[in-house]
């Protein structure tokens, strides 16, 4: 599991902007980096094949591959590493000059800041039940040294209180903090929920693809498994799990639980795992999670040298197997020639051309920009359009002095200012993530770094149309941005003084939509189980695959890892995909 997170902070000051020209480089003139294997450059060519007038090439390396990847978020990093693994000829083109997309992480005045997600698990399991980004550094050799924890503190309506995973702890606390009536129904859902995770992780993440071959990958290879784990469950668990596909609402409905903090909680969990309550949520989803969060010896984790080592890891794995890597090099339209995608054209006037496939990292709404509306059938753009988004993000970046602060500060703190509004509502919920207490050397000595964010609720319509650098603009951050300094100084007590803090960078909507190229700065599509189901990878226009957030299975690190993985898999033979599930023991 990981928590919801995005985006790269915006800055009013002239110094800030002058940080974001010297991280991010101007869009004219960049200096692009690259990751690449040796190879012979080639003269530069159109989509039809000629010369361009600019005869020197954005990269090294050819202006080719077998397969091109739009986007070098983790979804795209994980088709790409796997793709790299199959031994195809991959390339990543990526618009920034760091890798990662909404995972990636930044420094300034020596303070290592995550953009996105920070709450992590499974990082450590192996085998076929393995969380499905762990199942791709395992086939890529690259492991992620952890840090491993088990609470994190919360700020409720009802208290305060350190909120600790396992199968009894939170129980402790329910008792505490709550009452005995919401025990009672806590180990009713635990009693229901845990043993359809039998099912839920019966196929590994690692085995699935989007064609027939999935019958030998998957069922057919782990038909004894399946079926050893219905008979595990027996009849009811059985039953239950055929609703995994369902919306967890329906499980929670059916077991009759009431207590509105039970409910509110299970809400929150899946709020921070998709974006979505536990009326829109696939049962599947949350269960996984449950299995992770609820069982004997479960711990959470985190990178210790910070989220932007897992990117880190993908990058490496996908060098080591020849893969290629070009920062700064955004891609205008994904060419379509014959009614087939052959390629793209870069903002350099560049074509470089795919051999088999271009794969799209980006979202629904941006790839459907990056296509020449004449290809596009009107019933493929009318979906995309249709499909609802979630909302955006505020982000408050903090680096400050530890020295006022208490020794035993948590890593993640959690504040929920009304249950009544949802968990949804904006301005209600804020999330805040302090990995120096973890992760060393993400902060000068002495010194913590801080990320705080209201988890995909922020109204992208609040801050649509406005000039950046008008006082309208910085005002409405100001305001916007109080709701997460209240939360931050709740977390770290009197000592914290925000007039104090070495870096306050605040960022909002349009920092997202500028920067991580997410249409309206969303955090991905608002699709809700029993109402719709999620994209598959392959699109109208033959060659062109999806991957990440806007396709199977969903928002949230793992479900992108894993359309990532699928893809991949897809565009390899079976005896390939079988071959790298028996290597990796799967």
């Amino acid at each position: 599991m990981a928590s919801l997170g995005l985006g790269l902070c915006g800055y009013p000051s002239s110094h800030a902007k002058a940080l974001l020209r010297s991280r991010l480089g101007s869009r004219r003139g960049r200096k692009r980096q690259v990751v690449a294997r040796g190879s012979v450059g080639q003269q530069p060519l159109t989509a039809s094949g000629r010369p361009t007038s600019e005869s020197r090439n954005p990269f090294p390396g050819k202006l080719e591959a077998d397969v091109v990847v739009i986007g070098s978020g983790i979804g795209g990093l994980c088709c790409a590493g796997l793709l790299a693994r199959y031994q195809q000829d991959v390339l990543v083109l990526e618009s920034h000059d760091l890798p990662g997309g909404a995972a990636h992480s930044f420094e300034v005045k020596g303070y290592k800041f995550d953009s996105g997600p920070s709450l992590f698990s499974g990082f450590q399991s192996r085998g076929p039940q393995a969380n499905p980004l762990s199942q791709v550094l395992d086939a890529l050799g690259e492991p992620v040294p952890c840090a491993t924890y088990d609470s994190w503190m919360v700020y409720v309506p009802e208290g305060e209180f350190l909120s600790r995973i396992g199968p009894t702890e939170f129980l402790k606390d329910l008792e505490t903090f709550v009452s005995l009536d919401a025990v009672h129904e806590w180990k009713k859902l635990l009693e229901a929920v845990l043993p359809m995770s039998a099912a839920a992780m019966a196929l590994p993440p690692l085995s699935i693809r989007g064609d027939w071959g999935v019958v030998s990958t998957a069922a057919a290879r782990y038909a004894p498994s399946l079926l050893k784990s219905f008979i595990q469950m027996g009849p009811q668990g059985a039953l239950g799990a055929t609703k995994l596909l369902r919306p967890f609402s329906e499980i929670i409905d059916s077991l009759e639980l009431k207590h509105p903090f039970v409910r509110n909680w299970v809400d929150l969990l899946c709020f921070l795992l998709a974006g979505v309550k536990s009326d829109g949520i696939i049962s599947a989803e949350i269960v996984y999670m449950f299995a992770e969060w609820y069982k004997p010896g479960c711990v959470l984790e985190y990178p210790l040298k910070g989220s932007g080592a897992v990117v880190d890891a993908l990058v490496q794995g996908l060098k080591k197997y020849g893969g290629r890597l070009a920062l700064g090099s955004h891609v205008d339209k994904i060419v379509v020639e014959n009614g087939r995608a052959t390629g793209v054209k870069l903002s350099s006037g560049h074509f470089v051309r795919a051999k088999k496939a271009v794969v799209s990292n980006a979202s629904m709404w941006d790839t459907l920009n990056l296509l020449p509306p004449d290809v596009v059938p009107n019933t493929y753009k009318e979906q995309v359009e249709a499909t609802p988004q979630c909302e955006s993000f505020m982000h408050l970046h903090l680096g400050f002095d530890a020295q006022n602060i208490s020794e035993d500060l948590g890593i993640h703190h959690i504040v929920v200012n009304d249950w009544s509004r949802g968990v949804d509502a904006d301005q209600n919920v804020v999330l805040i993530s302090v990995p120096s207490v973890h992760g060393k050397g993400l902060a000068p000595p002495g010194k913590h770094v801080l990320h705080a964010y209201t988890p995909g609720t922020e109204p992208y319509s609040l801050w649509e149309g406005l000039d950046r650098r008008s006082m309208e603009y910085r005002k409405l951050k100001e305001e916007r941005s109080e709701v997460m300094w209240r939360a931050v100084e709740r977390a770290l007590g009197p000592g914290f003084s925000r007039e104090k803090c070495d870096v306050k960078l605040v960022g909002t909507p349009l920092t997202h939509q500028r920067f991580l190229r997410r249409n309206r700065g969303t955090y991905g599509p608002a699709i809700k189980a029993g109402e719709a189901t999620f994209p598959g990878h392959s699109t109208p226009i033959p060659q062109l695959f999806c991957c990440g957030d806007s396709t199977f299975p969903g928002i949230g690190v793992p479900a992108v890892a894993a359309s990532g993985a699928i893809v991949a898999n897809t565009l390899v033979s079976v005896s390939q995909h079988s071959q790298l599930l028996d290597a990796i023991g799967i």
